[in-house]
């Protein structure tokens, strides 16, 4: 296999490990095969094509021409002109699918299933970074700027994810790149023929140079080796450095973004899908506030502020349907199935949303009766949610609701007719592709329940007292099918988990289900405010009961309260409707916020509000943190002060250097070792300059030409030969004589090409020095100078030199 065809295998191994960061993000992971089939078909397309061989612009067409036609026979073939050639209806097509990726991008959670619009976004990204990297690397034989398409790939995947890509992802993308330098520099040595290399390696000459030597007893070593471990340790920081690092939080219910708290001037999140950062949101290690509220209600245990209801399942993910939204009504109708017999509260609530937070829906208290509020807003009136139109969020509001408290016994729950059919059919659809143990695990669950409403029950009790769960907000997020069977097998998950699938098992029993998502009612502070933060981020089920309506059930432990209408009544049941303590804030905040207002951690309200319910706990589960610990805040001191030394570093090493050569004296008073050193100096202060030392060259030679390149004047050229002429009787006189001034010589020959620089190579040659590349080779070989002293300290090694100094060769020598 030629050099080319080695590099080009190598660029298309970058880029499909790279891609590999891409896999956390969706399931199924078929697609990356069809990506790796193209992309070797690009590939060998660009091979053909340098073989022939063709220019380097004419090389990347062909690639690109032939990119385009796998994907319009992968994606628009019915659409293509004779299935391969992308005509208008194709083009149209591809708009379309992109679209709709991009949509279901910001739809689904994480892993989000591989929709057609996914699958093309993945595939042809994949392909665009491999065209970069096998135009950078092969065609124009540039290896190092190829990393940047590189991690450009790993960096969208690494946003996106669940708490970053994870360090095995980032080491094998790594060692693709790695991989691909390494092919290019072989590549490279192989023009140039043999290198030789040794104990030797790295010396200085006279000239200003480095030598290759050859040991005579040693192997030869190639700089293939030192690329190696170089590129050990750079991989070996790049991971072991993010690791005291502080992690940067997400977003609210939306794309991570710059907002900071109220008051602070800082940016803004918006969300299309609030979903997608739910988990984000729970996970944040600082509660900021959302919202607060003022309201008239006695009781807020069930003044959840809800967003969005979401009431579509397909399979592979719970979403809003697509519906017709119409102006705010001065009055919202009257919620759908409520009946006059049902006991109602009207309470009005007074709204202010922080200044940071700006997303599209409007929270509001269910059901709302009444809003007044200012700006572009719509009603959609199946889910009674409002709804931002041209631009419009909630950044910064402030709004009245009017809403009501349904307060229903158990009984009339219980005795609730059955609903519309319109209303059945639609809110009890399942997806064929749910797995049959949902059906039988809710049928199980509810076995001996006699109404609709039991059933309910039974299975809110079973997901949040007596079935075994947990609460977690670090568990793998989903929403599809896949992620219901695998919750109800490992019983771990956060609210996602907990109200998706209490809602399709609902419907697998004919019971109206959707998932509602918002927050829950908050904190009470000090001044009769409720206070709404990050952590009150919540999603719950809904379920229609004929004559009540969307009534709201809490499976999720640990987190909102059980409604009183929840319990079957006894004697001594306490009026449903009567008011109960206020929430008050505890002198620590709970790790669950809302997790009751008047119970403690680990219990949740009973039915009628007189006593707490003590829920299971997971004896594996950790306290919470509070606070950081005094080792988070030196690693983050260490690399702060390691951000800010690392641009001067060169800077500092320069000037050392400068210094310790032209001192007056050579070391242990040795004149000829200063004036050489002198020599050096006066070398790289000119290769500072863009002067590369010349080792075939003479001292008076390198000085007439360092005076020629450099446009140097009179004195700092006559400075130059001085040193020059120094450094020849030195080398070549039978008795050398100390000669003096040569620091200032130096110092004046580095004016003189300071004079003559251009602003951006002075600044160069002082922040970035060229000759700081003697380091790097300083370091080189006392790394192989170590490792020989190593292989020679085994005693495998003593064993085999003694073994060789016993055969006839040798002792003929």
């Amino acid at each position: 296999m030629s050099g080319r065809a080695r590099l080009a295998l190598c660029a298309a191994v970058a880029t499909l490990c790279a891609a590999g960061s891409l896999l956390p993000l969706v399931d199924p992971l078929t697609w990356i095969f069809e990506a790796a089939i193209l992309l070797a078909i690009m590939s060998g397309v660009g091979a053909a094509a340098r073989r022939v061989p063709l220019a380097g612009p004419l090389t990347i067409g062909a690639q690109a021409l032939a990119a385009v036609l796998l994907m319009t026979l992968l994606f628009t073939r019915d659409e293509a002109v004779l299935g391969l050639l992308p005509g208008p209806d194709a083009v149209a097509e591809f708009g379309r699918l992109l679209q709709d990726g991009v949509q279901d991008v910001s739809r689904y959670a994480i892993p989000a299933p591989v929709t057609p619009g996914i699958r093309l976004l993945l595939i042809a990204g994949v392909l665009v970074i491999g065209l970069a990297v096998d135009a950078l690397a092969v065609t124009y034989r540039s290896a190092a700027p190829a990393g940047l398409p590189l991690l450009a790939l790993y960096s969208v995947a690494a946003g996106l994810s669940q708490g970053g890509a994870g360090w095995l992802l980032f080491l094998i993308a790594a060692a693709g790149y790695l991989l691909l330098l390494l092919a290019e520099g072989r590549d490279r040595l192989s023009q140039w023929g043999r290198v030789f290399g040794g104990p030797g390696a790295g010396a200085d000459l006279p000239g200003g140079g480095r030598g290759f030597a050859t040991g005579a007893d040693g192997p030869a070593y190639a700089p293939v080796r030192t690329g190696r471990r170089i590129g050990a340790l750079a991989l070996g920081l790049a991971v072991v450095v993010p690791a005291v690092l502080p992690s940067l939080g997400g977003g609210l219910l939306g794309a991570s973004g710059s907002g900071a708290g109220p008051g602070s001037g800082g940016g803004t999140i918006s969300a299309v899908n609030p979903l997608v950062s739910l988990q984000d949101s729970l996970n944040q290690p600082e509660d900021k506030e959302v919202l607060n509220y003022r309201t008239t209600a006695s009781d807020t245990r069930d003044l959840y502020l809800r967003i969005v209801a979401l009431d579509q399942f397909d399979g592979t993910t719970w979403k809003p349907s697509e519906r017709t939204v119409t102006d705010v009504p001065e009055q919202l109708p009257r919620p759908p199935g409520l009946s006059s017999a049902v006991s109602l509260n009207r309470i009005n609530t007074s709204i202010s949303t922080a200044e940071w937070y700006a997303q599209n829906w409007l929270p509001l208290p269910y059901p709302a009766s009444k809003v007044d509020i200012s700006g572009r807003w719509r009603f959609e009136p199946r889910g009674r949610t409002l709804v931002g139109d041209r631009g419009q969020n909630t950044h910064g509001l402030q709004y009245q609701v009017e809403s009501l408290q349904v307060r229903p016994t158990s009984g009339q729950l219980a005795a609730a007719p059955a609903p519309p059919a319109g209303l059945l059919r639609e809110y009890t659809k399942v997806p064929d592709s749910l797995p049959p143990v949902v059906r039988s695990t809710a049928r199980r669950v509810t076995r001996g329940a006699p109404t609709t409403y039991a059933k309910a029950v039974k299975l809110q009790d079973w997901f949040a007292l007596n079935g075994g769960f947990s609460y977690n907000t670090d568990a793998r997020a989903g929403s599809g099918s896949a992620a219901i069977v695998r919750f109800l097998r490992q019983k771990e998950g956060f609210c996602v988990h907990f109200s998706f699938s209490m809602a399709a098992m609902a419907r697998t029993l004919g019971i109206p289900a959707r998932v509602a998502v918002g927050f829950t009612p908050g904190t009470k502070q000090p001044d009769g405010t409720t206070s709404v933060g990050l952590k009150d981020a919540h999603a719950w089920p809904e379920l229609y009961f004929q004559g009540i309506g969307w009534t709201r059930f809490e499976p999720t432990p640990s987190r909102g309260s059980i409604p009183d209408y929840a319990y079957p009544e006894t004697p001594g049941t306490a009026d449903p409707g009567g008011p109960d303590p206020a929430p008050s804030r505890s002198a620590a905040p709970s790790e669950g916020p809302s997790a009751a207002p008047s119970c403690g951690p680990g219990e949740q309200r009973s039915g009628s509000g007189s006593g707490c319910v003590t829920l299971p706990t997971d004896p594996g589960a950790r306290p919470p943190e509070s606070g950081s610990s005094p080792w988070t805040a030196t690693g983050i001191a260490l690399a702060a002060l390691l951000v800010l030394l690392l641009p001067t570093a060169p800077l500092l090493w320069r000037l050392r250097t400068r210094s310790r050569r032209l001192a007056a004296d050579g070391p242990d008073g040795d004149f000829a070792a200063g004036i050489l050193a002198a020599w050096r100096e006066l070398l790289d202060t000119a290769w500072d300059f863009g002067i590369l030392p010349d080792e075939s060259l003479t001292p008076r030679k390198a000085a007439t030409r360092i005076i020629q390149l450099g446009e140097l004047q009179p004195e700092p050229a006559a400075a130059a030969q001085h040193v020059a002429a120094a450094v020849e009787q030195v080398l070549y006189a039978p008795q050398p004589q100390p000669v003096s001034g040569l620091a200032l010589d130096v110092q004046q020959v580095r004016a003189g090409l300071r004079a003559g620089a251009t602003r951006g190579m002075r600044l160069r040659a002082r922040f970035a020095p060229r000759s700081v590349a003697r380091l790097r080779w300083a370091c080189s070989a006392r790394w192989t100078a170590w490792l020989l002293r190593c292989r020679d300290s085994r005693p495998v090694a003593s064993a085999r030199r003694a073994a060789a100094a016993l055969r006839p060769g040798r002792q003929r020598a």
